[in-house]
């Protein structure tokens, strides 16, 4: 089952996120839409960036729909860009299907590594939807530019991540199922450690914030918290800060605060990347 909720404000296109379509005006303002259908038990909301990502998801969901007669629905947004269509990289369908999975390794080399020897990712970097291209960019001039070795994980549903975590917690809680205690889940497998994540969407941080309670690893959220408005891609996603540069920024700015890098290297991102940054947050614009 696939509808978009934005049309229902008034909008006759059928896509999602505040930034996939190029000035077709305040109608477009599907910011939330992923929120609300994560609140309902038996939908699956998700949130695909490439056409391999939805096959899988839409092939499980008719097995699972009109097979096996689960008592659920799905909800899918889907992006309005042209993009290049990469294929999906082996055996990752049962990570994508749980929520997320690794789609790129950016290793950059460092005094400390000898050459060939890859070096522990100092970051992880979330997309989620159309904004999985920005940050993919983003980790490609981290190890470029900045020295910062990253992985880049595609977020195909941040609410059946929270879901699957949810369930391990209560079952530890409640010692329900012994293999269950202390047992894996992928936000604990794919994410484990200490080091920063930051996550992007075209939706409100109220989106990826669903996993935030099930890491170790400190969260920073980008999203398009706001009004919606009308004006180029590129341009919407500069005034909501969830480009390309303030991941860059942002998770610089984490490697900071956790004491792995040198603060002055914000300042000097900052000033490279947003030096005539606005005043006000888009939020309050």
């Amino acid at each position: 089952y696939w509808r978009d909720w934005s049309s229902d404000v008034c909008s006759s296109d059928l896509t999602a996120g505040r930034t996939t379509l190029g000035g077709e005006g305040l109608q477009h303002q599907d910011g939330s839409s992923l929120v609300m259908a994560s609140m309902v038990p038996n939908c699956r909301a998700w949130d695909p960036a490439f056409a391999g990502e939805l096959a899988v998801i839409l092939q499980d969901g008719m097995q699972r729909m009109l097979t096996e007669q689960q008592d659920e629905f799905h909800y899918i947004t889907l992006m309005n860009e042209n993009t290049p269509m990469p294929s999906l990289p082996k055996g990752v369908e049962s990570d994508l299907l749980h929520g997320m999975y690794l789609f790129r390794e950016n290793v950059a080399q460092s005094f400390d590594t000898p050459p060939g020897v890859e070096s522990s990712p100092a970051v992880r970097l979330l997309g989620s939807g159309t904004i999985l291209l920005e940050v993919i960019a983003a980790g490609e001039i981290l190890a470029r530019d900045w020295g910062i070795s990253n992985q880049v994980f595609s977020v195909t549903s941040f609410s059946e991540l929270a879901r699957e975590a949810r369930e391990a917690q209560r079952d530890e809680r409640l010692a329900l199922t012994a293999s269950n205690v202390g047992g894996s889940t992928t936000l604990s497998r794919l994410l484990p450690g200490r080091a920063p994540v930051v996550a992007a969407t075209d939706h409100v941080r109220a989106w990826p914030q669903l996993i935030a309670e099930y890491l170790d690893a400190r969260l920073i959220t980008l999203g398009t918290d706001g009004f919606g408005r009308s004006d180029t891609r590129q341009q919407l996603r500069t005034f909501f800060e969830i480009d390309r540069h303030q991941v860059v920024i942002s998770a610089l700015q984490a490697l900071a605060r956790e004491g792995s890098i040198d603060a002055s290297l914000v300042a000097q991102a900052r000033e490279r990347y947003v030096p005539e940054s606005a005043s006000l947050a888009p939020w309050l614009r």
